[in-house]
C-alpha cells in the first residue's frame, strides 16, 4: 500500500521536527514505519527509535507491522529488547528500537546515545514530556543532526496542543492537522457511525482531531487566557511570598514560588520541577528565594522537620485533598489566580489532571487519578492553606474572606 495524498505531504516535508496531529486510523503507524525505514536503510550506522506510551503499546503498535516491512532485510531480531538490523543500501546495517514513553519518564532511558531519526508516537499521552524530550531525548539528536515526527491525537489541551504550537516559535518546527476523513482508505459510512454514536466533543478529539477540553477535567475553569500571564503583565503591590513544595526523587519534585497582592490573587511566578534530588538540594534551592513561609507535602514530616531546622518557616498544610481542591477551583472561578507562561509542567497538568471515568453501578470517586499531579499538590499546599476562608451570611449565601496563617 502506497502512502496516501495527506502522508505523502508529510513525508515530503523537509522541517526538522514535524508534527502530525491526525483523527484516529489516519494511517499515522504506516507512516511512522514507512519514515523510519526509509532513514534506517539509506546509510549504514544509522540509530532510528520509536516511542510509545509503554513498552507492550510499542509491540502492539508497531513491532509486527516493522517486522512484516522488514522481513527481507532483517539482519539481525531481538524481539525481547524490541530491536532490529537491517540491511543498507550502502552495504552496512542500521539499527532500529523501539521503547515505551515511561523508560524514559521513569529512568531517563536513551540519554547519552546518538539517534538519526525518532518517532514519537500518541504523544498526548506522555506523562513529563517536556522534561523527558528536552532532558533525554532531544539531546541524543545533536551529533547526526537528527529530526523527529511528533504523532498523536489531541488529549485535551496539554503539552501535545503546546507542541503543535511550536511552529509559531521555532522554524525548525511545522505542524500538520488531518481528520480520520483524509484517510481514503477509511468508508466514510464507518466515519458517520462513530459520529452518531459518540458526544460531540469525543468525535471532534478522536476523529476530527480536533483540541478540546478533556472530559472529567479537575480543573475545567482553567483557562490559558484568563490565567496565564507573561512579562509585561502589570502586577499589583506584592504582600506576601510563599512556596508549594510536593517532594519526589524518583517522581519529580516541585516548587512553586508565589506571590500574593493587596487584591488576595496570586501570581504563580516559578515552578522548579526536578527529579532525583534530594532534600538538602531541595532546601538549598528554596532557600535562594524570597519567601515568607512554606507550605510542603504533609505526608514527609522528616523533610518538613529538617526544613525547618535550616531556618524555613515551615506552615501546617491540610491533608484534606477534596476541600483543597475546592478551595482552587474558586480562585480560579473569580480569577484570583495568575500563572507565568514559563511554568510548563504545571500548565500542562492543570489540563490533564481529572477524575476516574465512571463506572456502571458506583458511585462517582471524590479524589482524581493519581497521576499529572505533582505541580498541583504543590500548588494545592500552598493555595489551600493561605487562602479563603468560606462564612455564610445571613441569607444563607458564601462569601470569602482571606486571611494568612
Amino acid at each position: 500500500m502506497q502512502l496516501h495524498t495527506a502522508q505523502s505531504l508529510i513525508a515530503k516535508d523537509l522541517h526538522r521536527f514535524r508534527v502530525l496531529n491526525c483523527g484516529r486510523r489516519f494511517g499515522k503507524t504506516f507512516l511512522a514505519i514507512e519514515e523510519m525505514l526509509g532513514y534506517a536503510i539509506a546509510k549504514g550506522d544509522r540509530r532510528v527509535c520509536y516511542y510509545a506510551p509503554t513498552r507492550d503499546d510499542a509491540r502492539d503498535i508497531a513491532w509486527l507491522m516493522l517486522i512484516k516491512k522488514c522481513e527481507n532485510i532483517i539482519k539481525y531480531k531481538n524481539e525481547s529488547r524490541l530491536e532490529i538490523k537491517i540491511m543498507t543500501i550502502d552495504g552496512g546495517e542500521s539499527l532500529i528500537s523501539l521503547y515505551g514513553w515511561e523508560s524514559v519518564q521513569e529512568r531517563g532511558k536513551g540519554r547519552g546515545l546518538a539517534n538519526d531519526f525518532l518517532v514519537l508516537d500518541e504523544v498526548a499521552s506522555y506523562r513529563n514530556f517536556w522534561e523527558g524530550w528536552n532532558d533525554v531525548l532531544s539531546p541524543t539528536l545533536i551529533d547526526h543532526k537528527g529530526s523527529a515526527l511528533f504523532i498523536s491525537t489531541p488529549k485535551g489541551f496539554n503539552h501535545f496542543y503546546d507542541l503543535f504550537n511550536m511552529q509559531d516559535k521555532n522554524p525548525d518546527f511545522k505542524s500538520y492537522h488531518f481528520s480520520t476523513y483524509d484517510n481514503p482508505h477509511i468508508p466514510k459510512e464507518e466515519i458517520e457511525r462513530e459520529k452518531i454514536g459518540k458526544p460531540e466533543d469525543s468525535f471532534a478529539q478522536e476523529y476530527m482531531a480536533d483540541f478540546r477540553k478533556t472530559e472529567g477535567l479537575v480543573y475545567k475553569d482553567f483557562d490559558r487566557v484568563r490565567h496565564i500571564y507573561d512579562d509585561f503583565t502589570k502586577q499589583g503591590q506584592i504582600i506576601k511570598r510563599i512556596a508549594g513544595i510536593d517532594f519526589g526523587f524518583t517522581n519529580p519534585t516541585c516548587v512553586l514560588e508565589i506571590e500574593i497582592d493587596y487584591d488576595n490573587t496570586y501570581w504563580i511566578k516559578s515552578e522548579w520541577y526536578r527529579r532525583g534530588k534530594t532534600n538538602a538540594e531541595i532546601i538549598e534551592y528554596v532557600k535562594t528565594i524570597t519567601l515568607d513561609a512554606v507550605y510542603p507535602d504533609p505526608a514527609e514530616p522528616d523533610r518538613i522537620l529538617e526544613m525547618s531546622n535550616m531556618g524555613l518557616n515551615v506552615q501546617e498544610v491540610s491533608k484534606d485533598i477534596s476541600k483543597g481542591i475546592d478551595s482552587v477551583r474558586q480562585l480560579f472561578k473569580t480569577n484570583k489566580i495568575r500563572i507565568h507562561q514559563s511554568c510548563a509542567n504545571l500548565i500542562s497538568e492543570l489540563e490533564t489532571y481529572r477524575y476516574p471515568e465512571k463506572r456502571a453501578n458506583s458511585n462517582e470517586q471524590e479524589n482524581p487519578v493519581k497521576e499529572n499531579d505533582h505541580s498541583l499538590d504543590a500548588l494545592r499546599y500552598a493555595l489551600f492553606n493561605t487562602a479563603p476562608i468560606v462564612v455564610e451570611d445571613e441569607d444563607s449565601l458564601s462569601l470569602y474572606s482571606w486571611s494568612f496563617k
